[in-house]
């Protein structure tokens, strides 16, 4: 068992591992408090990224898009009319 001490690191407070520990500088980890005591462990992996190499030319028919011309909203549509109307002085 080693022994260690919590310290001030900016507007949080920080636990130094010993280096024999081997963690890694930046690993992501999971911190929790069980019955008075602190668990730090690795952090559990996320979703990965899915990888479409695989795939890519399977679907001739699908194209990329290249039209990015998408109806405004009404919200947007009422703010830009308000806009205009200033701009025309009334």
């Amino acid at each position: 068992m080693a022994t260690t001490k919590v310290f001030k690191s900016g507007n949080s407070t920080a636990v130094r591992l010993p280096a024999s520990f081997g963690a890694v500088p930046g690993t992501p980890v999971e911190v929790r408090e069980e019955q008075g005591k602190w668990i730090i462990e690795p952090a559990s992996k996320g979703p990965g990224k899915i990888n479409l190499t695989g795939i890519w030319g399977s679907c001739p028919d699908i194209q990329p898009i290249t039209d990015r011309s998408f109806d405004e909203r009404p919200s947007e549509q009422a703010e830009h009319e308000r806009r205009q109307r200033i701009d025309a002085g009334g």
